[in-house]
């Protein structure tokens, strides 16, 4: 544990602040319950997040982000078809939410609440997530393996029609029997409408 401000830094805190809300909740964790269990004095902790919603945002965006870091991989496997992108990109998705959702499911309660709380972190993970989506469609158009006028217009859709695979609202039916194969077939089915005539 740090002692002093000079080896305290935002991520140490972000990960401290993880911990005190996976134990404590949203509701009852406090900027001084992360202090103490830096070993450091709530002071510290805001001279690097100047409010406890900053603080909120910060952990929350960084939870978030784990899945876009995951997922950007994909985007960029040109030796993959664009098809092979949109569903693998697709698939590591719904693992990805369905991994935070089952493994750590207080924690998933916990980042829920602050999700509602920061509409503007999680508008900009959507954001970021069907941009994704909208190099591989894009990709798919320039190849002539997708027909797509408006790739970033497809990518929304596509996104919006997989909802139910990674909107945390569904989290409950993620372990339900044939769930892979719903999955599947609302792939196959948005993937044939994505492939040019002919």
């Amino acid at each position: 544990m740090p002692s002093t401000t000079e080896t305290l830094t935002a991520e140490r805190i972000l990960e401290a602040t993880e911990e005190v809300l996976r134990r404590h909740g949203p509701a009852k964790a406090t900027v001084v319950d992360v202090a103490r269990a830096l070993g450091v004095s709530h002071g510290s902790v805001y001279r690097h997040f100047r409010t406890k919603a900053a603080l909120r945002e910060a952990v929350t965006k960084r939870w978030l982000d784990r899945t876009s870091e995951r997922l950007a991989g994909i985007v960029m496997a040109e030796d993959r078809s664009p098809e092979q992108r949109l569903r693998d990109w697709l698939a590591a998705l719904f693992e990805a939410k369905r991994h935070k959702a089952g493994d750590d499911p207080e924690l998933f309660a916990t980042y829920t609440v602050l999700v509602d709380e920061l509409g503007g972190v999680v508008h900009d993970h959507i954001a970021d997530l069907t941009g994704q989506l909208t190099r591989i469609i894009a990709a798919g158009a320039e190849s002539g393996d997708f027909t797509a006028p408006d790739p970033a217009t497809t990518a929304r859709a596509v996104f919006h029609a997989t909802g139910r695979f990674h909107d945390p609202g569904y989290a409950r039916e993620w372990t339900a029997p044939g769930i892979e194969e719903e999955f599947e077939a609302v792939v196959g089915l948005l993937v044939r409408g994505l492939r040019a005539a002919g």
